[in-house]
């Protein structure tokens, strides 16, 4: 049971609402699947915050929103926590749509304190009274944009409070034991209490407000002698830690006295992920984000096959084993993209660059401009950060850089976050950019070799999430290819949309409709030459894609259609329109947004119907 108003509970009932909390998510996680352990480091200090700020008002602004679980369960979602990410339910990430204490959405690390910043100083300008904060995994700290946030907030002078949440990486040390008691000291209840005060009465008079800057200074350079500042205070930051993340009574206290300073404060929190639940513990990494488990286990329901990224992590070591100029970058994802194998085998040719997509991309032109042949997996909505870099790092001069675009179209139960549902328009518009597009595992293998070895100039291979479907063929690597003949109507498609445009002949002929498929292999450059000769002869064309409309295949084609004069085309474009799209299993959202076999189908229809 949760109580209503968690500024009244006691310290012994926060430590049994902690326990209750992580029982509650790993049950939901368990049947759900979701990101648990980043959850589970983080319940003491989402208690402290809900007990010292009320964020119907406050603003809450978390980075990123894997941590965002126990906050959920905490503002009326707990009896809907079975629906997580599920078609319809809630979503895994804070959602201003579902309650008025997600400030702002969360599926994209770095940005944080900016956001916060933004709200804090928008706050002033309206001379209004809440307060803002921002928890910032410390995963976020490895992207530039984090300390581009960090330094204009230190020196803004706005009341805002960041909680760095620190599970593993090392920010600054303090050495010697002098250091560790001072710094310990500083931190007791009784001197912060004392510090509050003092800054008060000086702040009372000239007189007063002259001699806390003297003792101030004198203070600073005592510190500055013994204890080795934090580049947090060097950015304008009243720094209090690091301090035990798991301690919410202390943590209480402290978020307590942050909100009373006028001033940029950051938190520095110790925690470990996914504290409290063994299994998590142990591989803090292979539970980030699951699939649904025994929870008594942690060992996953159902089984693990074959995958795009699993197929490309292969095929990079067999390319690593025959070229020694070949490297794999990625920017924190290794395991998602399959590298993990890789990194083993080929330590020294491995690198993971943290949340700095724009950096891994200049990194890769750096090393193609000097001869090696870089691969840069990166999964498609993160890529888009790196869109400058591939404009003026990459394309301007031609480099040979390969980007393998892992989570091309749908990518399920994430949501609008993470579906990669725009890079077939901003890949497009890359000059010299070709784009290679594989429906099966098999034509992965062999577009990823070709890409290597064959290709001069930037090069994308875009590949869904999971596995395979019914086409399991290799069509070829560029241009277009026939898949079936047809006299009515012709269907083109590309990627595993594939399996749908097949699906939706399959229908039609059941119809007594003939159609026709085409498949490109690759986008750009784009076979407009095979398209025009087949609609020459059926007059109609149905073009499916799973992504946006602006920018799409379709558009371009008809575009082309029309400055090459061919007229008369009864021409239907399928794809996801101008909207995000929500989270659900892929088959779901296919289905609900009318690009699966059926709509496609009925798409034909409709062109047949035209005359």
């Amino acid at each position: 049971m949760i109580p209503e108003r968690l500024n009244e509970i006691t310290d012994l009932q926060a430590r049994m609402l902690c326990d209750q909390l992580r029982e509650r998510i790993v049950d939901s996680v368990s049947k759900t699947g979701g990101h648990l352990a980043s959850s589970l480091g983080v319940v003491e200090a989402t208690v402290a915050v809900h007990r010292v700020f009320d964020l119907e008002t406050d603003r809450l602004v978390f980075d990123v929103g894997h941590q965002c679980y126990a906050h959920k369960i905490l503002t009326q979602r707990d009896g809907q926590m079975d629906t997580l990410r599920k078609l319809g339910g809630l979503s895994g990430f804070p959602k201003p749509r579902e309650h008025r204490a997600d400030a702002f959405i969360a599926g994209h690390a770095s940005n944080g304190v900016s956001v916060a910043l933004g709200m804090a100083r928008a706050r002033t300008l309206n001379r209004e009274h809440y307060c803002v904060l921002a928890i910032l995994g410390d995963g976020a700290m490895t992207g530039g944009l984090a300390y581009e946030g960090l330094s204009d907030a230190g020196q803004s002078g706005e009341q805002l409070v960041v909680i760095l949440n620190d599970n593993g990486m090392s920010i600054t040390k303090n050495v010697g034991g002098v250091a560790r008691h001072l710094a310990q000291q500083r931190l007791k209840p009784q001197y912060l209490q004392f510090k509050k005060v003092y800054r008060r009465v000086t702040g009372a008079t000239a007189a007063g407000r002259g001699l806390y800057r003297f003792t101030h200074r004198a203070k600073q350079a005592v510190k500055d002698a013994v204890l080795h500042c934090s580049m947090f205070e060097d950015m304008g930051f009243t720094y209090l830690g690091p301090v035990d993340g798991h301690d919410v009574n202390y943590l209480t206290r402290l978020l307590r006295y942050a909100k009373e300073l006028n001033c940029p404060v950051l938190l520095h929190i110790k925690t470990v992920k996914g504290k409290g639940y063994p299994p998590a513990e142990k591989e803090p990494d292979r539970f980030h984000g699951v699939g649904p488990f025994d929870r008594e286990t942690g060992v996953p329901l159902g089984g693990h096959g074959e995958s795009f990224s699993s197929v490309f992590g292969q095929t990079m070591c067999e390319l690593a084993r025959e070229r020694e100029d070949v490297a794999a970058i990625t920017a924190a994802m290794r395991s998602g993209t399959g590298l993990d194998r890789f990194a083993e085998e080929c330590p020294e040719r491995f690198f993971d660059v943290g949340i700095a997509e724009g950096h891994a991309v200049a990194m890769a032109a750096g090393m193609a401009k000097q001869r090696m042949a870089p691969v840069a997996a990166i999964y498609s909505t993160f890529l888009q950060r790196a869109y400058d870099m591939l404009i003026h790092d990459v394309a301007i001069q031609g480099l040979h850089v390969v980007l393998c675009v892992d989570r091309a179209g749908l990518s399920g139960e994430d949501g609008e976050t993470h579906h990669g549902v725009f890079d077939v328009a901003y890949l497009s518009t890359v000059p010299g950019m070709k784009i290679y597009c594989p429906a099966s595992f098999a034509e992965l293998r062999a577009m990823l070799r070709y890409a290597v070895e064959k290709c001069r100039g930037p090069v994308a291979v875009r590949y869904p999430k999971g596995g395979e479907g019914a086409f399991q063929a290799l069509c070829g690597v560029e241009g277009a290819s026939v898949l079936r003949p047809g006299t009515d109507v012709t269907i083109a498609a590309y990627g595993t949309m594939i399996n749908e445009a097949l699906a939706a002949a399959e229908l039609l002929s059941e119809k007594g409709i003939s159609a026709q498929v085409v498949k490109w292999n690759s986008i750009a450059p784009l076979d407009v030459d095979t398209v025009a000769a087949c609609v020459q002869k059926t007059g109609r064309l149905v073009v499916a894609e799973e992504c946006v409309d602006a920018g799409c295949v379709g558009r371009r084609v008809a575009a082309e259609l029309a400055l090459r004069g061919v007229s008369g085309v009864k021409l239907a474009l399928v794809n996801l329109g101008d909207r995000f799209v929500q989270h659900g299993t892929v088959a779901e959202l296919r289905q609900l947004c009318g690009i699966d076999g059926a709509s496609i189908a009925r798409r034909g229809l409709e062109v047949m119907e035209r005359g």
